[in-house]
This record gives structure tokens, C-alpha cells and sequence, in this order.
């Protein structure tokens, strides 16, 4: 199989193989690069002096391992070639993080089904990802919309944006702002004629709740008519992980602040100028009778909707 990342910076992604329809065994097997994206990043400041990755690049990592876990499987909950593709480009033990689970690619599908939503009323929009890390959201949704227009603004950390530079095949429809999501300059980089979506996929939770209730102040202040997509994790997982959760022995969540919470996130018509609704996002049906069956109780039970993780949809006025 062709390398299609190395140490090499004039070297580009292999773009040519990730085309639309793509099989994902055209991608099987492991590809070892030359260098390894621990190096490189190592390089970038995003590593700890030991070469190990620092909390926020191994996330990153995580989720895009449970997303290409998913893909591979005969039956997939969901089609992400491109995540498949990374994982065989990255040389790093990804067995660290133990056994995957469906939730998360549960949770991309999710995101996935609203922005089509609104893409299919705003076929121009700008999408834009905040802290995107190595999503491939973008791919997925251009081969799931037949001539697609929509364009794509990724606004992560300068690490993060260089690395996705590298690895990831460029498109004229992506652009990039190598900042802080809080660093609220981003916003004029919006193309906003066509409408716009934003995504803070996996992001609010490690924020504290002041700096998530700003966030969503200046996107409902900066963006009029446009919708913005979130997630929190259930009360119970966010109480294990302010002190830290093990996903298996070798590998440990980062801990998290004093979060948004699901009821302020409830309440955010009453308290954030801009907000003019708010929806609850459901997960999709996923594999199982009893996951599906637990799933379709804690939605449907109120006793129970503590335990569920809190997907929530914002419309602008």
C-alpha cells in the first residue's frame, strides 16, 4: 500500500485515492509512514517534552479511532473512508485507548444529519467546525450531497491546523483560522450570505460554563438566522471525568471544568440575547436490541433523561 503521509512537508496527501465512492478497503491494511504524526506534532509544541501527546491531541485521536473502528466493520453505523484512511496514515498506538464504542460515531452521524438539514434549505451556507481536531466531516457530508456548494471553515488550534493541512487532501470549498475558538476574530471570516452552521462537536464540555455561554453569545450575536450544534455528556460522565475516567489501563480522559449544564443548555432562550430556540437532538437507532432499547427508554423516560447525553440544536434570530 502507497505511504500517504511522512516526515517530508513538500510531500503531499494522496488525495487521488480518497474520491468519492471510494471502497474502504482500497485502504486496508496499516500503512507505517516514515515519521510518525508523534514527531511531527512533537515538533509543533502540541507534544510533552517525552514525546507523549498532550490531552487535547490525543482526544483528537481517540474519536477519530472510534470513528474508523466503526467504518471498518462489515455493517457500519457509519461511511467515513477518510477516517479509515488516517488511521492506516498514522503510525501511534492506538490500542491504547481500548475497546471503541458506537456512541461516538452515533454522535457524528447525528451532527451529520442536521447540517444536512439545513444544507438542504441553504445549498450555499458556510459550515463552520469549531475545534474540529481530525474530524472528517466535511468529506462525508460533500459525498453524501450530490453536487454539493456548501463551504467549510475549520477553527482549531495552529498544531491541530497544520497537522489537518498535511494529512488531510485540500479543497477549494475549506478554509482555515488557526486560533482559539474563543478568540472571536474568527467570526469575520465568515462567509455568511448563504447562511450559517456551526459545529462545536466534543468542545463545550471541556470549556468552563462562562466561557460556553460566551461562545454562544457571540455566535448568536455575530450570525443572525443561522443555527449552531452542540453536545454535552450526561451529568454522571461529567462528574467521573472532573476527576479523570479510564477508557482501558493504559489511557485516562482529561479531566473537565465545571461545565455548561444539560438545564442551563435548557434555558439558553431565557438567558442568551439572540437565542430564539432551542431543539433536543436525539441520537440515531444504533446497533443492538438492547442499546437500541436503552436508548429509546432514557429518551422517552423522564426519570431517566439524566443519563442521556444532551445534543442540542440553536436557531438565531
Amino acid at each position: 500500500m502507497e505511504k500517504i503521509w511522512s516526515t517530508n512537508p513538500h510531500e503531499p496527501f494522496n488525495a487521488n485515492k480518497l474520491s468519492k465512492g471510494l471502497p474502504l478497503n482500497s485502504h486496508a491494511g496499516r500503512c507505517v509512514a516514515v515519521g510518525t504524526m508523534c514527531n511531527y506534532v512533537l515538533d509543533q509544541g502540541a507534544f510533552t517534552t517525552e514525546g507523549r501527546p498532550q490531552r487535547c491531541s490525543e482526544t483528537a485521536l481517540l474519536t477519530l479511532h472510534a470513528r474508523a473502528s466503526e467504518a471498518r466493520r462489515r455493517k457500519p453505523l457509519i461511511d467515513d473512508p477518510m477516517a479509515v484512511a488516517l488511521v492506516d496514515s498514522i503510525d501511534f498506538d492506538f490500542a491504547k485507548f481500548g475497546r471503541t464504542y458506537q456512541a461516538l460515531a452515533l454522535r457524528a452521524r447525528a451532527f451529520d444529519a442536521q447540517a444536512r438539514s439545513y444544507l438542504s434549505e441553504h445549498q450555499s451556507a458556510t459550515v463552520v467546525a469549531l475545534a474540529e481536531g481530525l474530524q472528517t466531516s466535511f468529506w462525508r457530508l460533500d459525498s453524501a450531497i450530490p453536487e454539493s456548494q456548501f463551504r467549510w471553515l475549520t477553527v482549531d488550534l495552529p498544531p491541530i491546523v497544520d497537522l489537518r493541512q498535511r494529512l488531510l487532501p485540500p479543497s477549494p470549498r475549506v478554509d482555515v483560522c488557526a486560533q482559539s475558538a474563543l478568540d472571536y476574530s474568527w467570526t469575520e471570516s465568515v462567509n455568511t450570505s448563504g447562511g450559517v452552521f456551526i459545529t462545536a462537536e466534543g468542545l463545550l464540555m471541556y470549556l468552563p460554563a462562562e466561557q460556553a455561554l460566551e461562545l454562544i453569545a457571540q455566535c448568536a450575536k455575530r450570525f443572525p438566522g443561522g443555527q449552531m450544534l452542540f453536545d454535552l455528556p450526561p451529568a454522571w460522565v461529567t462528574k467521573v471525568c472532573r476527576r479523570g475516567m479510564r477508557t482501558s489501563r493504559r489511557y485516562k480522559l482529561p479531566t473537565t471544568p465545571l461545565s455548561l449544564s444539560v438545564a442551563q443548555a435548557a434555558d439558553l432562550v431565557d438567558t442568551v440575547p439572540g437565542v430564539r430556540a432551542i431543539r433536543t437532538v436525539e441520537l440515531p437507532q444504533g446497533r443492538g436490541l438492547v442499546f437500541n432499547a436503552a436508548l429509546s427508554m432514557v429518551n422517552r423516560t423522564g426519570l431517566l433523561r439524566p443519563l442521556r447525553a444532551c445534543l442540542t440544536l440553536l436557531e438565531f434570530g
